[in-house]
């Protein structure tokens, strides 16, 4: 099958779209090719995912366990069984790439993957690689590894480069209102590309290659890392001066031309920008680039969960009580607010400190009822509940996430808060960090 009959098929509907991976990217990808009228087949290597999957639950806390039902009811279904590669006309990878402990590229969640569909393709496939990762990834690494199986691509086998843009718990964007960018190995390759995606994304933006698509997606994350960075800086400077940074953001945002309101934090969190920046700077070396604003960046934002502790500490020290034996309790433990999404916090950085400082550590966070088990980070919690009584109980409030289901007025009473977010107003008992 070539170009003109794979792109009719995405045309009728009629082509089948095999989504690998249904975390945050990949499950709301399935329900919305799902909700245009494509069949779509989810392959997880979690058994217990796939089974919620089938039954109608979801898995992720914004996506209704009804959208899930609806798409069941319709031609969705999820499986283990990669064998059943060949049943899908396009494989869209939505899976992991992280960092390994030197904060080098791990694209072993993509190769691993990609090695256990490499059996089942077959000629008039559509392969589309959705994770982040550095320029020359889907050239370097997938191409030869495809080709090895005696495919042409571009004839055979049609490979894009189509960065993800999710934003878990957004409410004013969703998968098909925000443009996609799209990259082709081949001429023909970006066609099937825009053909796979046009029904289902609103505006779809095609670039001149995959490497250019790879480093647009890189671009996005590393902007926002650095100035975030920035603010973060900016945010120790203007504590020092006894100046509430977040009131001069907030003024400065009424310029309507040159300044793009960041508000600082605890750190960076969530599985982009603490993460991506270092795939470009890991690239640079490469050729000899050595990318100072991209690491200072990084090093800023990985110092803010010390700059929080530093205040949390004097806070207390002041008061006459020591770290060690504290009752700590920390407010929101997702990266950011009203998700249930916990990659990277800087959160659970924070706690980790605490503990290993000798604090009595627990947690409040209405998106995680049970601290969940992580390749990493282990903390054997459930959220408590928030009431009058129990923040007596605690020595220190560290308002870490500022979730908008949280009480502040009843935060605002406890005999310290650390307020890392800046969400409380000033006051004796508020501590801004």
């Amino acid at each position: 099958m070539g170009k003109l009959e794979i792109s009719l098929k995405m045309e009728n509907k009629s082509a089948v779209i095999g989504v690998i991976g249904l975390g945050y990217v990949g499950l709301p990808l399935a329900l919305r090719f799902s909700e245009v009228g494509y069949p779509v087949l989810g392959f997880d290597i979690h058994p217990g995912k796939v089974e919620r999957l089938n039954a109608g639950e979801t898995l992720i806390e914004h996506i209704p366990s009804s959208a899930v039902a609806a798409a069941r009811s319709r031609r969705f279904s999820a499986t283990t069984d990669f064998s059943r590669i060949g049943e899908a006309d396009a494989l869209i990878l939505c899976v992991p790439t992280p960092l390994t402990k030197h904060r080098e590229p791990d694209l072993s969640f993509v190769l691993n993957t990609l090695e256990s569909l490499l059996p089942f393709l077959r000629p008039g496939q559509i392969l589309s690689l959705e994770s982040t990762t550095y320029p020359g990834t889907t050239e370097e690494e997938l191409a030869p590894r495809i080709e090895r199986r005696g495919f042409t691509i571009g004839e055979d086998v049609f490979l894009i480069y189509s960065p993800e843009r999710e934003d878990p718990g957004n409410p004013n964007f969703s998968t098909n209102t925000i443009p996609k960018i799209v990259g082709g190995m081949t001429p023909a390759c970006l066609d099937v590309g825009l053909a796979l995606y046009g029904k289902v994304i609103d505006k779809l933006v095609p670039v001149s290659s995959t490497r250019a698509a790879e480093l647009t997606k890189l671009l996005e994350n590393i902007h926002r890392a650095v100035n975030i960075g920035l603010v973060n800086e900016m945010k120790i400077v203007a504590d020092k001066l006894d100046i509430d940074i977040h009131e001069v953001i907030a003024a400065a945002a009424t310029k309507p031309f040159g300044f793009t309101a960041y508000q600082p934090g605890p750190g960076l969190g969530g599985h982009c920008i603490p993460i991506d920046p270092f795939y470009l700077t890991w690239k640079a070396r490469e050729y000899g680039v050595h990318t100072r604003f991209i690491e200072l960046a990084g090093e800023v934002n990985s110092a803010m969960p010390d700059y929080v502790m530093m205040k949390l500490v004097a806070a207390l020290n002041e008061r006459s009580k020591p770290l060690k034996g504290s009752k700590v309790l920390v407010l929101g433990i997702a990266y950011k607010k009203n998700v249930d999404d916990m990659r990277e916090s800087p959160s659970i950085v924070l706690m980790e400190k605490l503990r290993d400082a000798g604090a009595d550590v627990s947690y409040y966070d209405p998106h995680v009822p049970i601290f969940p088990e992580t390749r990493e980070h282990h903390f054997d919690l459930s959220s408590i509940t928030l009431t009058e009584a129990n923040i007596a109980d605690f020595d220190c409030l560290l308002l870490a996430t500022d979730h908008d289901r949280f009480d502040y007025e009843l935060i605002a009473r406890a005999s310290l808060v650390i307020d890392s977010r800046g969400r409380l107003p000033a006051a004796a008992n508020v501590v801004k960090a």
